[in-house]
């Protein structure tokens, strides 16, 4: 019995004598907190305490402080270290690894972030709308259309995918048939790498086909450099220039080409009030060898948001080809109307 009060009184001293365990907070009025540090971001310092919990303390107020385990810390020109951290001279830290003290000393006021969180995985958003229309009476008539619009965007790069098709069926009064009236489709895929947050290089191909234009197939494989002038919730704008390979094939001509083109365009998005969005783009194709002999494309929509991923839009597509297919015109407009589905 003696031997377990002499052992129990040996715990106690040990327990009272031992350390204490934790992150420490020196302020700039020489007061310290113990706890774990959390993280920091945007000025603040998030501290958990066991007696107060979850503490934010303003980095302004606090003059160095140390941990036990490593801490990711970020600084304003791009540094991260990962170490454990030692109390400093006032508005400094430093670092040590495992047992060896490194002498080298961090200014708290070019600290941008500690542990910050993981940077979410990028992930796909856009939106996918459909039209139908059917008329019967002294008119027999149907149309449908679908639009697919989705965008995959991540710290360095961002893919972007578009389709189009309509087709539209009318009857003939005097045959009693139903002719096509409408039968097209396109496709766009583009690639951007961004070298720096504004600048970036691309790579996109288009696909398209109308039946009643007589175009059998234009397909157009391009690249450059572009400048991301906005980037945010509610307006994007961009610009860009490069080069591209056109080639056309019409229904009723035997020859095709394929031509060398400059290739310059834009896109620009606006959330013009919290349930309407406006969205425009263009390209402008000029022949290398003939600049009156280019191919322009432009699209502009407007979005109006039934619940929080419902909408309705109205879609106009106007395409200019200097040089048709024999018969047909240079200008080609499409107006689009649809419901549709964000995410």
């Amino acid at each position: 019995m003696r031997h377990i009060c002499l052992f129990l009184v040996f715990l106690s001293l040990w327990l009272c004598c031992s350390p204490v365990h934790g992150d420490v907070v020196v302020f700039t009025n020489g007061d310290r907190l113990s706890g774990k540090i959390k993280q920091s971001e945007d000025g603040k310092l998030v501290l958990e305490s066991q007696v107060a919990g979850e503490i934010k303390i303003d980095m302004a107020k606090v003059q160095t402080f140390s941990s036990d385990e490593p801490v990711e810390i970020h600084f304003a020109d791009g540094t991260v270290i990962k170490q454990r951290i030692l109390s400093a001279s006032p508005g400094k830290i430093g670092i040590r690894d495992a047992e060896t003290f490194i002498a080298q000393d961090f200014e708290l006021s070019k600290i941008t972030k500690i542990n910050p969180p993981a940077k979410p995985a990028p992930k796909w958003h856009g939106a996918i709308s459909a039209g139908l229309s059917s008329t019967h009476g002294n008119t027999s008539a149907d149309r449908q259309n679908l639009g697919v619009d989705v965008t995959r965007r991540s710290e360095n790069d961002r893919i972007t995918l578009k389709a189009d098709y309509a087709r539209g069926r009318q009857e003939n009064t005097d045959t009693g048939r139903k002719e096509t009236t409408e039968d097209w489709w396109r496709t766009r895929l583009k690639y951007d790498y961004f070298v720096s947050k504004k600048w970036y290089v691309y790579g996109d191909t288009r696909y398209e086909k109308d039946s009643i234009a007589e175009l059998d197939r234009r397909m157009v494989v391009g690249g450059g450099s572009g400048y991301q002038w906005l980037e945010s919730e509610d307006m994007n704008f961009s610009t860009e220039a490069g080069l591209a390979s056109l080639y056309e094939k019409f229904d009723n001509q035997t020859d095709s080409k394929t031509e060398m083109s400059v290739q310059m365009g834009y896109h620009f998005d606006w959330k013009l009030y919290k349930t309407i969005n406006f969205i425009n783009d263009l390209t402008y194709y000029p022949s290398i060898d003939k600049f009156s002999d280019y191919y322009l494309t432009s699209s502009a929509e407007l979005r109006a948001s039934l619940t929080k991923n419902m909408f309705t839009n109205f879609k106009v597509i106007s395409d200019y080809d200097a040089t048709p297919a024999q018969g047909a015109h240079k200008t080609d407009t499409k107006y689009i109307f649809g419901v549709g589905w964000s995410f």
